[in-house]
């Protein structure tokens, strides 16, 4: 699959078969993930697998109370191991460099047949205390990977026209004829 039909075909996937992940495209995610480029090649992500039953259970409430979570057969929490580096342009680095990890994740994943939800609703401290995660790493977002149900998922989004989002030259610039 080209990374354009990827893009295309990618959708947030909130049903799940019950049909484990495979090692290997598990392992093709994360590697997507670990391949991403990042703010002055600071590699701040790490991420918590998690596949086991029980704790994806405990994962649904920490996520607000979003059931398909539990459903999902890994939730991947995408955290930053950061120094709060800020780049010259005022913004921090590690939510704008896990943000690409997950994006390159999602992408490989719809590549092999598997869906993804960003998650980021969800209570950052109650995350951390079901993962055993340290004080100072930062979770990011909480990723679902599966195989989604049958009918999942839905139509593509609307999305805004490019001349409603792109300037030319300056702020209000038309694109030149």
């Amino acid at each position: 699959m080209d990374v354009m039909k990827a893009i295309r075909t990618r959708r947030s996937v909130r049903g799940y078969e019950d049909t484990p992940v495979e090692d290997d495209k598990l392992m093709a995610v994360l590697e997507a993930g670990r391949l991403a480029p990042s703010a002055k090649n600071l590699q701040e992500w790490r991420f918590v697998v998690v596949r086991d039953a029980e704790t994806r259970q405990k994962l649904i409430r920490v996520a607000r109370d979003q059931a398909f979570v539990g459903e999902a057969p890994v939730v991947i929490a995408c955290c930053a191991d950061t120094d709060e580096h800020v780049m010259r342009c005022g913004q921090l680095c590690y939510p704008i460099d896990v943000a690409i990890a997950i994006d390159h994740m999602t992408l490989v994943a719809v590549e092999l047949g598997l869906g993804t939800c960003w998650i980021g609703a969800f209570y950052e401290n109650q995350a951390k205390q079901v993962l055993g995660i340290p004080p100072e790493i930062r979770v990011v977002e909480l990723l679902t990977l599966g195989y989604p149900k049958l009918g999942e998922p839905g139509q593509p989004k609307s999305r805004l026209a490019m001349d409603e989002i792109v300037h030319w030259e300056k702020w209000g610039g038309t694109r030149p004829q």
